[in-house]
């Protein structure tokens, strides 16, 4: 007997690429909360005039600001916490290639700004990178710079390169770093070159509107220090966390398609599918849009386009913050090891089957 799974794979990769079907751009560009298509130039979160030894809680490293961004050898704050790494996470490639570890951070939980590549199937992580050599992965905001430097850098790595940094990030277990509150006020934020929002000092607020504000709990240890221990919270509109789960769990009546068809039933990844429970919101947001216009596509990537075409930017806001608040499955291995399989025509998943409580909260 044919497995259920599969037949509805195939199914799903029978629609055609509709990008041009989807709902119009905002004049600000695409989502500007999860791009920051509109960041100024040179605007960055350190002093280039500091010379001084830094430290972080939980370690017994210090660095000064230029070691922390060096590009081909940034600061490894916490190494226990992980395996050797390849010499083109730890150091890159001179002079095209920027360190893995720099932007994607040594444990690879990445930032609001880029990618969570820790935990990711090998074999997902490479079709990602072949996508990116070869012109189908793009964004959707043409401003988005460090997705034009990807696509430079898979085009300057080897094969080797590649499979060998998909297999140390792979090896690394994702895990909850971020807290997803519910709120209709939120700090006021600005933001960096590279896209990355920060809390303004002080106690200004403002309303949270239709998006999510994903900035880090602490701006000098994420900003400045790159302690990837330091975790970031992510605003949300009071109800998108009960509005997403009913279109990631049921469809939403035909809006979607359940997210555990492909993803599994706590969204923890199927084979060479990519968990995303725990997931950046920001990061989410980028890839829905990017897949409903057609600036990704790769391998894998029809088997989104049902789920996407119809999706409105409030639904978008509603999926991610549903998402990323799922509590991260505590059987789910790391890439390295067998991806577990959950039923493909499951009915939608209750809140009694979570596997932990979920991190979130509510200001009203």
């Amino acid at each position: 007997m044919k497995n259920p799974l599969w037949v509805l794979i195939i199914a799903l990769l029978a629609v055609p690429l509709i990008g041009t079907a989807a709902p119009q751009q905002e004049k600000e560009g695409p989502l500007p909360w999860a791009y920051a298509g509109n960041a100024p130039p040179n605007v960055i979160a350190y002093p280039l005039s500091d010379k001084s030894l830094k430290h972080v809680p939980g370690s017994d490293l210090s660095f000064t600001i230029d070691q922390i961004r060096n590009p081909f050898g940034p600061a490894d704050w916490h190494p226990s916490d992980h395996g050797p790494m390849p010499d083109i996470v730890a150091h890159g490639k001179e002079p095209g290639v920027n360190a893995c570890a720099l932007c994607h951070l040594p444990n690879g939980k990445g930032r609001a700004e880029n990618a969570p590549v820790s935990g990711l199937p090998v074999e997902y992580f490479v079709q990602q990178m072949m996508d990116f050599k070869n012109g189908l992965r793009r964004s959707a905001e043409p401003r988005k710079g460090n997705t034009i430097r990807m696509a430079a850098f898979a085009k300057a790595m080897t094969d080797d390169e590649i499979r060998a940094a998909a297999e140390y990030f792979g090896s690394i277990p994702w895990t909850p770093w971020i807290k997803v509150v519910e709120t209709n006020t939120v700090p006021k934020t600005r933001v960096l070159s590279d896209g990355l929002y920060l809390k303004i000092e002080g106690n200004q607020t403002e309303p949270i509107g239709n998006r999510i504000v994903e900035v880090p709990e602490n701006t000098e240890a994420t900003a400045v220090l790159r302690d990837d221990h330091s975790p970031f919270i992510a605003y949300a509109p009071i109800g998108s966390i009960k509005k997403g789960e009913a279109l990631v769990t049921t469809g939403g009546g035909g809006k979607t398609v359940q997210c555990e068809i492909c993803h599994g039933a706590h969204l923890e990844g199927i084979g060479p599918v990519p968990p995303i429970a725990g997931h950046s919101p920001s990061y989410i947001a980028r890839q829905l849009y990017d897949m409903q216009h057609g600036t990704r596509k790769g391998l894998w990537s029809g088997l989104m386009q049902r789920a996407v075409e119809k999706l409105t930017s409030e639904d978008i806001v509603a999926i991610c913050a549903y998402i990323s608040s799922r509590p991260v499955p505590a059987a789910a291995k790391g890439a390295s090891g067998e991806a577990p399989v959950a039923p493909a025509a499951k009915a939608a998943v209750r809140a009694g089957e979570s596997v932990a409580a979920p991190i979130t909260q509510r200001i009203q």
